[in-house]
């Protein structure tokens, strides 16, 4: 098994079951993005550097526009894509084997946290594990503190307010705050 096989597996949201082949390329693949995201957060990088640094984390090119503020972290890296001028603030943490799509000119709030995996609920298979991606549209404004969930989707121009967790899909142009987020106005009310 290989790191593509995982990606290919995570992608069309199957488990990974503990202790299995994928599994433990998961692990393997994690020790890379140790790697890089020590250096990333160990010194400080110019923005060119850092944009080097995510590109090699992610496998795939990041845009000139796209600024980050380390430090970040990621237990994988390589199911991010990053849109056009995308701002990721400091102290992110983005588990992203079930995939994480960042449309363009989305702002990324200090300590989000965006996870993309939950564990098995049955005791027994509880080390198994089940992806979902997480999608934020076009323009959307991610505040700090904020956790979304697995299989949520942000749309166009939604605000997700400070400390918010969001569990359910955000429509466009809404804006949400919460514990679970919950559709307080529209952004042009």
């Amino acid at each position: 098994m290989e790191l593509k096989d995982l990606v290919k597996v995570l992608n069309n949201g199957e488990t990974i079951v503990s202790g299995s082949p994928l599994h433990e390329v998961m692990h393997r693949s994690s020790q890379e993005a140790l790697r890089i995201t020590a250096e990333l957060n160990g010194s400080y990088h110019d923005p060119d550097a850092v944009r080097q640094l995510l590109a090699s984390l992610t496998g795939k090119p990041v845009d000139k526009t796209v600024t980050m503020f380390p430090p970040f972290h990621t237990d994988f890296g390589k199911n991010t894509t990053l849109g056009q001028r995308v701002f990721i603030n400091s102290g992110c943490s983005f588990q992203d084997q079930g995939g994480i799509r960042i449309g363009d000119d989305s702002l990324i709030g200090h300590n989000t946290v965006l996870a993309t995996l939950n564990h098995d609920i049955t005791p027994d298979r509880r080390g198994d594990m089940h992806p979902a991606p997480i999608i934020i549209g076009r323009n959307v404004w991610i505040g700090s503190n904020v956790t979304i969930l697995p299989g949520v989707t942000i749309g166009d121009d939604a605000v997700v307010a400070a400390a918010s967790v969001v569990t359910k899909d955000v429509r466009a142009g809404t804006v949400v705050v919460g514990s679970p987020a919950r559709v307080r106005r529209s952004v042009t009310d």
